[in-house]
């Protein structure tokens, strides 16, 4: 896999340094992979990783559902809008907060599943899938593979839900391809440090477009770089253009998370 240029090291160094420290410092997101999938040990090994991420309270609420009919992942494609996530290139998991299965096991058992509709365990839920995604995408990386987070299924859930026949009391939270990339993606740059880590009080700062200036300079030139045929964008114009215009921003997210049993209390 390749690792981070000279010019990114200076700029996100790490003063303490090892091979995951490396690996993670060097995430990028790929859209591109060779065709197919991974072999057996692969997805074993990062099935076994997401299996052992932390969980809250130990009740492992969450389920990994790997995409491999052609009709499903169609599906999922036109769900999410997004061309890359069609075709063979790449394995499609899916991400689900799972609530059902514990309520089968307390129904099994004579106790009602009341607290499940509850907001405070679907947020667990959602913690639990989330982790166990990141817990996986480090694992691939480790292992020279790469990763695209996909937010995008959420442009329809309800398609989803549809697609991958989701019970009640279970909801997709995330989508994640991983494969093996056929391209080379420039490492896109990060809020500066001093704006997102704080001690014991959130930060104040006078101005976010005074403080961001800098960055916003250091977004355009990657925008530039990226492709010179596209408008170029500082951060502080996406935050201001892009947040609630269509797709996963837009779509019915809490009729949905009702339609499936969570009352959200």
């Amino acid at each position: 896999m390749t690792t981070p240029s000279d010019a990114l090291r200076e700029r996100a160094h790490a003063p303490i340094e090892n091979t995951t420290i490396t690996v993670q410092l060097g995430h990028r997101t790929f859209r591109a992979f060779e065709p197919g999938g991974l072999d057996d040990e692969e997805l074993t090994t990062l099935f076994e990783v997401a299996r052992h991420t932390a969980s809250s309270s130990f009740l492992q609420q969450t389920t990994i559902i790997r995409v491999t009919d052609p009709e499903v992942r169609e599906r999922l494609h036109r769900a999410s809008g997004q061309p890359y996530v069609g075709g063979d290139r790449g394995e499609l998991l899916v991400f689900i907060a799972d609530q059902y299965r514990n309520s089968r096991i307390r129904a099994e058992g004579g106790v009602p599943e009341a607290p499940l509709h509850r907001a405070n365990l679907f947020i667990t839920a959602l913690h639990d899938s989330l982790l166990a995604a990141q817990n996986l995408v480090v694992a691939a990386e480790s292992m020279g593979l790469g990763t695209c987070y996909l937010g995008s299924i959420l442009a329809d859930p309800r398609a989803v839900i549809d697609a991958l026949a989701l019970p009640p009391l279970t909801f997709p939270i995330v989508g994640l391809l991983v494969g093996r990339p056929a391209q080379d993606p420039q490492f896109k740059p990060r809020l500066p440090l001093d704006l997102i880590v704080s001690e014991n009080s959130y930060p104040r700062i006078a101005s976010y477009c005074e403080a961001l200036a800098d960055y916003d300079e250091e977004v355009r030139d990657y925008y530039d770089l990226r492709d010179a045929s596209t408008r170029v964008e500082s951060f502080t114009t996406l935050v201001r253009t892009k947040i609630g215009v269509g797709g996963a921003h837009v779509s019915p997210m809490l009729e949905v998370l009702h339609e499936q049993g969570f009352a959200l209390e």
